[in-house]
């Protein structure tokens, strides 16, 4: 997180896979030797929620980077994301993704959601038909934001219980979580630019 934030995107590109394991997040969730022989790495990021398994062509992944005296700044943590979820809205509509809701609730929480964060629902998430199409964590400091979202094209529940010490969620657990978008990356990429220009 830099010390002075500017109004930002930045776009990830995956070379090798990792599960991406929440701020506070016990360790313990994972099964190292299983990842080790899978070729996965274990890294953690400073946000909150459950882990995210990337993996090279399943998933998009970008960061939005906005300081505190943004328009679209707000203190109240449970509304702060809702405006980029609205974002992802207008990029999915124009890629013909229709039908989505912008979740503007409190925090629901599944007997996973501690353990895949694509389990639960935050405020400015994306849904269709309850699934979680756009999964958005982040990080604040006095100077600002830093959402960092995330959309599969591929969603693999059998790829993520091999991962996790028992007990832990099966496939049948986590295939009714997440909606993917199976819409090519320079695409979406495209759409969610143009979708946020409002909110600039």
């Amino acid at each position: 997180m830099p010390g002075v934030i500017e109004p930002s995107v930045w776009w990830f590109d995956l070379d090798r896979s990792a599960i991406v394991l929440g701020s506070s997040q016990p360790a313990e969730h994972v099964d190292t030797d299983a990842c080790a022989l899978a070729g996965i790495d274990i890294v953690r990021r400073r946000s909150g929620g459950g882990a995210v398994l990337l993996q090279p062509g399943d998933a998009l992944w970008v960061d939005v980077l906005i300081p505190s005296g943004h328009p679209r700044w707000t203190a109240d943590i449970n509304s702060s994301a809702w405006w980029l979820g609205e974002a992802w809205q207008r990029a999915l509509r124009t890629v013909g993704v229709d039908g989505t809701t912008v979740h503007r609730g409190p925090m629901i929480r599944t007997p996973w959601s501690a353990h895949v964060c694509f389990a639960g629902v935050g405020g400015g998430e994306v849904l269709l038909g309850g699934r979680k199409v756009v999964g958005i964590s982040q990080r604040r400091t006095r100077a600002g934001a830093r959402f960092q979202c995330a959309l599969y094209h591929v969603w693999r529940p059998d790829a993520h219980v091999g991962l996790f010490r028992q007990p832990g969620p099966t496939a049948e657990d986590l295939a009714q979580f997440v909606m993917p978008v199976p819409i090519a990356a320079p695409v979406l990429r495209q759409a969610f630019q143009d979708g946020l220009e409002p909110s600039r």
